[in-house]
């Protein structure tokens, strides 16, 4: 596991120098210094990441900086009124939930929230959420259903939370009921994973007419980690279970499980959050016209065959 560690310690190197230089006196040398390391930068970024291993994939998708739930809607939407609760037991902030302006249409974005600094992350549970969360979500799915409002969903998870409370208060049965519900919601559904999709956690809102992910993001049935304690009884063989589980973007795509990879310049969405943003935008845009057309029970035939499809078996 000693790669990711490398990996991410090679950028930071340089990026801690380009500060350093910034301090320098004369101007001349300071600017002269930054361009040569910014140079430097680039062609490491290219070089890294042409070649990047699945494990190394991950550590991307779970970079702290990575824009989240919060952050895209502030980029890409306007007029965000977000709505608290699942009306049976509380709130549940792994999940950010609400109305908004998408391009002028009314909408409804849901999302799993983080956090970026550590105060943040322990009060959004690690983007970890509990069943409150899953029924929250689906509340607002129905208003959305109800007005006849689209719903953009952003999957950033490492899974749901797996504590006692959550189980007592019926995490399977809320996860369950989302993927039922959401498979007949009468409204255009568009899911992008943008960092971690971890397991039915993940699925719990991403049952929907189209299912994006950035390319530096990962979507599992399992975390690599996970994966190697069951399959290797050591945790530490993660990166070889990474490998096998086939989570990246283009391995996704060309088992037909998500429709659309939105693209990331080298450095990944936290070194160029508005390039992505714009990337995004643009992507359910498109997607958005083209699910409009789409009759309603049209749409939720096409959005149940999309899952029926899934998955390679054979017959004996």
């Amino acid at each position: 596991m000693e790669e990711n560690k490398d990996f991410e310690s090679v950028i930071r190197e340089i990026e801690n120098k380009i500060e350093q230089a910034r301090i320098i006196e004369d101007e001349t040398k300071r600017n002269k210094e930054i361009r040569r390391l910014e140079n430097r930068l680039k062609q490491t970024l290219k070089e890294l990441y042409s070649n990047l291993t699945p494990w190394q994939i991950v550590a991307v998708a779970r970079n702290p900086k990575r824009p989240q739930t919060l952050d895209i809607v502030k980029a890409l939407f306007t007029d965000f009124e977000e709505l608290h609760g699942d009306r049976r037991f509380g709130d549940d902030s792994a999940i950010v939930s609400g109305l908004a302006m998408f391009d002028g249409i009314a909408s409804v974005v849901i999302g799993h929230q983080k956090g970026h600094d550590t105060r943040e992350r322990a009060y959004r549970n690690f983007g970890m959420p509990k069943p409150e969360g899953y029924r929250k979500a689906l509340r607002i799915m129905q208003i959305a259903e109800k007005f006849k409002m689209p719903i953009f969903t952003f999957i950033d998870t490492p899974g749901a939370y797996p504590g006692m409370d959550a189980e007592e208060r019926g995490q399977a049965e809320a996860i369950a009921v989302n993927l039922r519900e959401m498979s007949d919601i009468k409204t255009p559904i568009i899911a992008t994973v943008t960092g971690e999709g971890g397991s039915g956690g993940a699925l719990a809102i991403a049952v929907a007419d189209r299912v994006n992910i950035l390319k530096y993001a990962v979507y599992s049935v399992i975390s690599p980690e996970g994966c190697a304690a069951i399959l290797y009884k050591d945790s530490s063989k993660a990166d070889i279970a990474a490998q096998s589980l086939k989570l990246t973007s283009k391995d996704l795509l060309s088992y037909g499980l998500v429709d659309t990879i939105i693209d990331e310049p080298d450095g990944a969405a936290h070194s160029f959050p508005e390039i992505v943003f714009e990337n995004i935008k643009h992507t359910l845009r498109e997607q958005l016209r083209e699910l409009s057309s789409i009759e309603v029970l049209e749409l939720i035939k096409l959005r149940k065959e999309k899952f029926y499809k899934m998955g390679v078996y054979k017959e004996e």
